[in-house]
């Protein structure tokens, strides 16, 4: 009977609880399907409420924006492609390499380098934000994509991550056979360390890449010309025209269209997201 009795308990709260995911998965996916709706719309049909039927203003509203508008929105979706793509990658190897060297090796004044890596993710950008635009305007790097991917080399959230994964994740005994075995530092690491922690580095990935994708503030200090500018720029400048000009069914086509790549990387990497989120918050 007590075993009836927890089993039925059992099956009760796993019911509960998955009729709970699917609700929070419903208004999460909810909002999604409101922008696409809204995108399939014209200006005037969305000036008369709301709806959850789709128009047929699509094909019109992707065209206007791509083909006949004034502002390039395929050149910053390539834009945004090139910067985050480029942030993302170097921010994961480099943040995990240098997580490896405070991980891997035992030398002084390692723990006072990690102290002061953790304490610049106190710093908030806009702080630093006057600054470096004065260093990118004597260096002559202003409408330029160099200042938004090179300085994303030094993460110090993505470093502290990558470091509590390995501390999880990566015994040293590895590390040691490999050094027996006669592999260098920079093969262990390469052939060993990053197969091992690819869970880890594809979360960040995934991360990084839409932390790029939706950044607005620095690259709109740094860039000037419609050409150089990312996507969530331009889809400002769409949202600021003028009355005669504005036209909301090409923004929320412009939005549908910009959230498309994050969504693709999402489906390829989602995989790795539960596994490299468990590795990195559990301490082994």
């Amino acid at each position: 009977m007590k075993k009836e009795k927890v089993t039925t308990a059992t099956q009760i709260r796993r019911v509960i609880a998955y009729i709970v995911l699917v609700i929070i998965t419903i208004l999460c996916l909810f909002w999604f399907y409101i922008l696409f709706i809204n995108s399939t719309r014209s200006h005037a049909e969305l000036t008369k409420g709301f709806t959850l039927l789709p128009s047929s203003f699509i094909a019109k509203n992707l065209g206007n924006v791509l083909l006949h508008g004034t502002l390039p929105i395929a050149r910053g979706m390539l834009n945004s492609l090139l910067i985050s793509a480029s942030s993302a990658i170097l921010t994961t190897y480099f943040s995990a390499m240098t997580a490896f060297a405070i991980h891997a090796y035992r030398f002084r004044g390692r723990k006072a380098i990690f102290t002061f890596i953790l304490a610049i993710m106190m710093i908030p950008t806009q702080v630093t934000s006057l600054g470096f635009v004065r260093l990118m305007t004597s260096m002559n790097l202003m409408d330029n994509f160099i200042p938004l991917i090179v300085p994303s080399i030094a993460a110090p959230v993505v470093f502290f991550y990558m470091k509590q994964s390995m501390d999880a994740t990566l015994p040293a005994s590895l590390m040691e056979a490999a050094r027996i075995d006669g592999a260098s530092e920079v093969r262990i690491f390469n052939t060993i360390v990053i197969p091992l922690m690819k869970p880890a580095i594809a979360v960040q990935a995934i991360f990084a890449f839409v932390s790029t994708w939706n950044n607005y503030f620095l690259p709109a200090l740094i860039l000037h010309k419609d050409y150089m500018k990312t996507l969530p720029i331009l889809i400002a400048q769409l949202r600021a025209a003028d009355f005669l000009k504005f036209d909301m069914g090409q923004v929320y086509a412009t939005i549908a269209f910009s959230i498309f790549p994050v969504i693709v990387v999402y489906l390829l990497l989602s995989k790795y997201i539960v596994g490299g989120t468990t590795a990195g918050a559990v301490k082994g």
